[in-house]
């Protein structure tokens, strides 16, 4: 049986299998986190909704545990899976601009380089994922936090439309006249409902945007946090996202020698208008005479790449949502950063919420759309011998900051923590109310390698 799962082709699929041994295999089979080292009986390579059907079909006949790829940035690796099937969106890039209409319809392997990109030349967009190489279905099924969303909301509260492959094989269409309950599940509950082979999106206009980068030593820290924090508690305009981070120094021109391969804190920018008005907004940050500046305006598309994260780093992620981020928490959050690996592309990033994300809370089955402030550990590595060090710093962040936790997560920022996490990633309700989604198109749990929600019982 084994080498016939091996060698048989779906039936009715067109795109590229590749098996091991095939050349682009490997390829194929690598994830951003370097982590992952999972070899798949086959990758089903699709280029249709209609190859999507016939691979999803073939799995479940053949009992192949069945992995869905997009941008492959999910931090436990579940994009792939040992001895399974893969089905691999990546040729279903394409994105479909309607500046008339104010919409983009988008193929469920486009990353959100391909999404900006079209969409810059209208001076459009919406939020999207802070690496250009995140894939556009991932992160919006899962919510989609992203530098814009103080303004325009989560990814998800641009959706309009799903088109979805379920365990059984049918394409079904979910929006706000039809599978009206999928549609709901679908804005936050990740890939456990389906395949999105391709996704609508409304779009805001956007002519201009500015990037700022200060940088200061770690021991500006809290100063640095306290007066981000201010800002954004006195009100600072929802056209200001970003966030603290502590970092590695870079080698870029503009940080000074004594900042680069040492731990330092940045405070990031990203707004939407001129460079003027954000130096006016961000006024408090620059009287903290940071040591390296950096400030331009720039296209979002170019803003949403210059912060990508490399790939092939041992990768750790988890987070914590604050309902505030008082002077002990600031404390907290910047005594820990000692632990950090450095020198390595690790962050301990804070970021501020409230605004479009906020009014959106009672929507959809998100309840950690409340929280202040975002606090994420996200470890980026090359040594195997740091992994329990770099698990353990992350970990600790969290534990740190548990006093001003709200206990709701976003499940896109953590690995596998547990079905407690999972759960509290919607609530108990929404949780109980997607389950019985979940039963009605995979009562099998066919699409559980993800943050799992189990089918209601009985189904």
């Amino acid at each position: 049986m084994a080498e016939t799962i091996e060698w048989s082709r779906p039936q009715g699929f067109g795109g590229v299998l590749l098996r091991q041994g095939d050349e682009g295999y490997d390829d194929a089979r690598t994830v951003f986190n370097g982590m992952i080292d999972k070899r798949p009986a086959m990758i089903a390579q699709c280029e249709s909704a209609a190859d999507v059907q016939a691979a999803v079909r073939h799995g479940v006949a053949q009992g192949l545990e069945i992995a869905v790829r997009g941008g492959g940035h999910g931090v436990a690796g579940t994009a792939v899976t040992d001895g399974g099937l893969v089905v691999d969106l990546r040729r279903m890039n394409s994105v479909q601009v309607d500046p008339f209409a104010k919409i983009a319809r988008v193929g469920g392997g486009a990353t959100w380089g391909d999404f900006d990109r079209a969409c810059q030349k209208y001076l459009m967009a919406t939020t999207g994922g802070r690496a250009s190489t995140t894939g556009v279905a991932g992160l919006t099924l899962g919510g989609g936090s992203g530098w814009l969303e103080r303004k325009f909301g989560l990814a998800c509260d641009a959706l309009i439309s799903v088109e979805l492959v379920t365990a059984d094989g049918r394409l079904l269409i979910a929006d706000e006249t039809k599978n009206t309950e999928l549609f709901w599940a679908l804005h936050g509950g990740g890939g456990n409902f389906g395949v999105a082979t391709s996704m609508t999106f409304h779009l805001e206009q956007l002519p201009t945007t500015t990037l700022a980068l200060l940088m200061w030593p770690a021991a500006m820290g809290p100063d640095v946090l306290r007066a981000y924090r201010d800002l954004i508690e006195a009100g600072a305009p929802e056209d200001l996202g970003g966030g603290v981070i502590y970092l590695t120094g870079p080698p870029e021109e503009f940080v000074p020698a004594h900042l680069q391969g040492q731990l330092i804190i940045g405070a990031a920018a990203i707004f939407a208008g001129s460079e003027a008005d954000l130096r006016e907004v961000f006024a408090p940050l620059f009287a903290l005479a940071p040591e390296a500046e950096m400030v331009a305006e720039m296209p979002y598309a170019d803003i949403q790449s210059a912060l990508d994260d490399p790939p092939g780093f041992r990768n750790y992620w988890s987070a914590e949502h604050l309902s505030s981020f008082p002077d002990p928490a600031i404390q907290a959050f910047s005594d820990r950063s000692k632990d950090m690996i450095t020198p390595s592309p690790s962050q301990q990033i804070a970021v501020p919420w409230g605004g479009a994300v906020l009014r959106g809370a009672d929507t959809w089955p998100l309840p950690h759309r409340q929280a202040a402030w975002v606090i994420h550990p996200f470890g980026l590595w090359s040594d195997p011998a740091d992994d329990a060090r770099g698990r353990q710093w992350s970990r600790d962040v969290c534990m740190d900051l548990e006093e001003w936790a709200t206990g709701f997560v976003y499940l896109n920022f953590i690995g596998n923590e547990g079905q407690n996490r999972v759960i509290a990633g919607f609530g108990e309700q929404n949780y109980q109310r997607l389950s019985r989604v979940k039963c009605e198109y995979d009562p099998e749990n066919v699409f559980h390698l993800n943050q799992n929600i189990e089918p209601g019982w009985p189904c």
